[in-house]
């Protein structure tokens, strides 16, 4: 293909073309950081309709609107939006006035708040998707392509400030902005195929190597983060580390280091914090912290009081608590903080040996008061408590609808979920965790996992029968040491469930089965003691476990707990509802893969069925298409194709008569000739042409059999194999399969 031939698919047209593409690559990176917001939060129909509208104005206003009026229309744009979004924030206006909700929200993002943690971040996506979208397009259409991509690259930066940008979204933004440049930059020097095909080299290759190049230097380790040995990362990076959002994980281990003692009166979950938010990969907690002023409220409804002492024997980033907590003192309360969710938080760290007392509220219950609690929920509870991404697939509502079809109110609604998770997946620390919705792949698809995986079920499966609940983080008792103190090790760290119920407050559900866990935990702890692993006991804990005689067990201690003493928690009916539901499940076309590997084993045992192959993820799929795309481009720029085609032909000869393959082995050689001394020239004879180059004789014994093939078609089979093994001896000692393609005649595979 000649040059001139190259510049001919490469027209204006599609110079401009590749240019709009880049642009609208570009786009793309920061609208799909803005369709998952809308996708999590809600919003996506009006993202959707919003950003078409923004890109058909650009079209449209692009052949007569001057391009300094472009960016004013769009800072109207963005006016509109910003305004759209403080009606919807409560008390919007007020704050408004004062410039409290735009300058503490603008500060807070620029610093790292990721939008998923304000409380409208649904309306706030829609709002800011039509200003950028608008101008990146306008200004692509009208050839400024170094505007458009500034605009977009702008656009694209603040969610890399705020962290709602993923490193594949942020690589996708670089290259479309290095893209618009470029093709526009070629659009206007006319740029030809050689050109188009180098830079579409250079973005693939940006893209290929740029997960291999780490930027992030390494730091000090997290106690709560490492397991040590370099194994996977513990329980608690997954629970307690991620500050107001977590992630779930993968396998994981258990750290059977101390982290803090507890003295109290009776035991409980040390709470440490709550989350709102579900994004189908994780939590995140929506809202503002608070300095703590010295008290909070309780429960709505009647509790009782538990007061706390805690020892911190690691240094600790966090504030556990049993639930509710309504006071604070020692050394961190002058400077804690309380989350939106009422979760206390110190200000920095906590350093061993540091003491502080906590008094909780403690809401008292019996299931019958729950059961007729009703659903008459304070403002905004519901809202906020049964969200879940646009995304979730349908048909975890349809198995929670048939699950609880007996349950006729929340709590009813909550134990049968409860017993059913607990029953039915098996507790393992060994998983791999999927690409898609974490609850939707827990129930369908998995067979076991840990209690990240049951709660964030759990809660799932409560919010699409529009109950409120919430994923909560920290630690279980821990072990008894004393008749009122408590050892907490990083095993004990664990995931639950709160469902709210009207006149009572929060209620904790745990779905994961303890049975399961507690041997594993207890396994880990007497591997590290067996290894000396340091830090694993304190006060005595190496005893074992304290327990308490029949005079100081009562069962005021166990009510003070909410726990239902007098009456079963599961009435009739509720336990055969989940019986009736496992063998319809196993009878039906909608047997989840988890619930049959479950079958044949007991809770917290391995299944003896094959894992299911994992599937590639979306950004997989474009990591391989852009390495392809990249391939490809960079054969054909750099002539690969050719090469290859050339080895295989030199090794490969035609079939046929003796005069085929005489004049396939004079072709070849020919070739051989032309790339280490000259190709050969129009009108000049074979033999001319050996003279001329100064041939050997075996060479010069291959022209004369192509000229009797060629000419006189007198060439038997023994010349036939005489020329293939002359050219064959020639070709080893000179094949040029990495040297510079030379052609030697615009002939057979030469125009290829």
């Amino acid at each position: 293909m000649s040059v001139a031939t190259g510049r001919s698919w490469v027209g204006d047209w599609s110079r401009r073309a590749l240019a709009l593409g880049a642009a609208a690559l570009l786009m793309g990176s920061y609208l799909a950081v803005l369709a998952t917001i809308t996708d999590i939060a809600g919003g996506t129909d009006r993202l959707v309709l919003f950003v078409a509208g923004s890109l058909l104005a650009a079209t449209l206003l692009a052949r007569f609107l001057p391009a300094f009026l472009a960016p004013v229309l769009a800072a109207g744009l963005f006016a509109v939006g910003l305004w759209s979004y403080v009606q919807a924030v409560p008390n919007g206006g007020v704050l408004l006035r004062s410039l409290g909700v735009v300058r503490s929200d603008v500060i807070a993002l620029l610093t790292g708040l990721s939008i998923l943690r304000i409380a409208e971040a649904g309306v706030w996506a829609v709002g800011f998707a039509p200003a950028p979208t608008f101008l990146t397009w306008y200004f692509a259409l009208r050839r400024r392509y170094v505007a458009s991509a500034l605009v977009g690259g702008a656009a694209l930066s603040f969610f890399v400030l705020t962290g709602d940008a993923g490193p594949v979204v942020v690589l996708v933004g670089v290259v479309g902005a290095a893209g618009v440049v470029g093709f526009g930059d070629l659009e206007r020097h006319r740029g030809g195929v050689r050109q188009v095909e180098t830079l579409v080299v250079v973005l693939a290759a940006m893209i290929v190597l740029a997960p291999l190049v780490s930027i992030v230097p390494g730091g000090a380790t997290d106690p709560l983060v490492s397991s040590g040995g370099g194994g996977p990362e513990t329980v608690e990076a997954g629970l307690l580390a991620g500050g107001d959002e977590v992630n779930v994980q993968g396998s994981i281990s258990l750290s059977p280091k101390v982290r803090f003692t507890v003295e109290s009166s009776s035991a409980d979950y040390w709470r440490v914090a709550g989350y709102d938010r579900y994004t189908g990969q994780g939590w995140v907690r929506t809202g503002d912290d608070r300095p703590y002023n010295g008290s909070l409220a309780g429960p709505p409804g009647d509790s009782t009081r538990l007061t706390q002492t805690y020892t911190v024997k690691t240094p600790l980033s966090i504030l556990p608590a049993a639930w509710k907590p309504t006071d604070l003192s020692g050394a961190p309360a002058d400077d804690a903080r309380v989350s939106s969710l009422a979760g206390l938080q110190p200000d920095g760290t906590l350093d061993n040996g540091t003491t502080y007392t906590v008094t909780s509220q403690r809401p008292n219950w019996t299931a019958d008061e729950l059961r007729s609690a009703g659903q008459d929920y304070p403002d905004g509870l519901r809202s906020r408590y049964t969200q879940l991404p646009e995304s979730t697939p349908d048909r975890v509502a349809n198995r929670t609808d048939r699950l609880t079809a007996n349950a006729d109110n929340p709590y009813d609604t909550a134990r049968i979920i409860e017993r059913h998770l607990e029953r039915t997946k098996n507790y393992s620390l060994n998983v791999s965790r999927p690409n898609g919705n974490i609850a939707d792949s827990f129930l369908f698809e998995m067979g076991k996992g840990y209690c990240t995986y049951y709660a964030t079920t759990m809660v799932t499966m409560l919010r699409t029968q529009d109950i409120p609940a919430r994923f909560v983080t920290g630690y279980t008792s821990g072990q008894r040491v004393a008749e009122d103190e408590w050892v907490v090790r990083g095993l004990d760290s664990h995931a639950w469930v709160e469902v709210y119920f009207p006149e009572t407050g929060w209620v904790r559900f745990d779905p994961t089965p303890g049975g399961p866990r507690s041997a594993v935990e207890e396994s880990n702890l007497q591997n590290a003691r067996a290894g000396n692993v340091s830090n694993v006991d304190t006060n005595q804990s190496e005893d074992g476990e304290w327990t308490p005689t029949t005079e100081t067990t009562t069962a005021d201690e166990s009510e003070s707990t909410g726990a239902d003493t007098t009456q079963s928690a599961n009435p009739a009916g509720l336990e055969r509802a989940v019986e009736q539901d496992a063998a319809a499940a196993a009878n039906g076309s909608t047997t989840p893969a988890g619930r049959g590997a479950a079958a044949g084993t007991t809770p917290g045992g391995d299944s003896s069925s094959l894992p299911d192959l994992p599937s590639p993820s979306r950004e997989q799929v474009a990591f391989g298409l852009v390495t392809l795309v990249g391939l490809v481009a960079g054969t054909r720029r750099f002539g690969l194709g050719k090469r290859l085609y050339r080895a295989l032909w030199l090794r490969y000869w035609p079939s046929g008569s003796p005069t085929t393959v005489v004049e396939g082995g004079f072709e070849r050689l020919e070739y051989l000739l032309a790339d280490e001394h000259r190709p050969r020239r129009n009108g000049e004879t074979p033999r001319e042409y050996l003279a001329a180059i100064g041939a050997d004789e075996r060479a010069a014994r291959v022209g004369e059999l192509f000229e009797r093939a060629h000419y006189g078609g007198t060439v038997s089979e023994a010349d036939a194999a005489e020329a293939r093994t002359l050219v064959a001896e020639l070709r080893a000692e000179r094949t040029p399969v990495l040297g510079r393609f030379r052609r030697s005649r615009e002939r057979g595979p030469d125009s290829i």
